[in-house]
């Protein structure tokens, strides 16, 4: 890459505002109001395509989001879950970066905005990266740092990790408590970590507190350890911050 002194005057982003093309210096990109810019590329499903496009609704924003791939949609799911996502948004701006071969473009896939301050993500499975990648990937992680922003390629994720991320976003919608089961599984966890298996046990209803538990777990009422897979013999305590999350009542 070329990072000669000036190359953020000299490499731009070009992202979309409503239905304009606008292009800036990455040097002043963090001065642009990234929550009203529009996909740069459009997503597009046809039969035969390897890769598999769709929407992912997330908790955190209350919509609908386009991913590209299963990586990218694993992605979405597992920033909903980790409680500080406030906007999402898919393939945010084109990259025109100077290489010492010329001149290259690449869009990286989504810049997340969270509580910790705005992500700059590429997704990409390791065995797929291949040495173009990684120049790309290079330049991107040098734009987000002249504006302050992080940056991260994700190549994988811990398979028991998803599964657990995937079975408690089956409870992540808000859910009416009519037997008062939520109160009875904080309750009872309070007392010290206990295994997820004895603490809906210990409910009125248990086959109905199982979805409940799911559901504290997911916005973080409730915590369990994600080293290890799901089971009746997980050990759950009452979360540090026993905060709603979500907007939930």
């Amino acid at each position: 890459m070329n990072l000669t002194a000036g190359w953020s005057d000299r490499w731009t982003a070009t992202w979309c505002s409503g239905r304009t093309s606008v292009t800036c210096t990455v040097r002043n990109l963090g001065e642009v109001e990234v929550v009203q810019i529009r996909p740069v590329r459009r997503f597009t499903w046809r039969t035969g395509q390897w890769h598999r496009p769709g929407l992912e609704y997330l908790i955190s924003t209350n919509r609908h989001h386009g991913f590209e791939s299963y990586e990218e949609e694993l992605l979405l799911l597992i920033s909903d879950f980790a409680g500080d996502l406030a906007e999402a948004l898919a393939q945010p701006f084109r990259l025109r970066f100077l290489t010492a071969d010329g001149t290259v473009e690449h869009t990286p896939d989504f810049l997340l905005l969270t509580g910790s301050g705005p992500w700059l993500v590429d997704v990409r499975p390791a065995g797929r990266i291949r040495p173009e990648d990684e120049v790309k990937f290079a330049a991107s992680a040098e734009a987000a740092l002249a504006v302050g922003w992080n940056y991260s390629v994700v190549t994988g994720w811990c398979r028991h990790a998803v599964r657990i991320v995937d079975a408690l976003s089956a409870g992540r919608r808000e859910l009416t408590d009519q037997l008062g089961l939520q109160e009875q599984l904080l309750r009872v966890a309070a007392s010290g970590p206990i295994a997820f298996g004895e603490l809906v046990e210990q409910c009125s209803y248990p086959a109905i507190a199982r979805a409940h538990a799911l559901h504290l777990l997911w916005h973080r009422r409730l915590g369990v350890d994600m080293s290890q897979p799901l089971s009746d013999e997980s050990p759950v305590r009452l979360a540090a911050d026993n905060s709603t999350r979500g907007g939930e009542g």
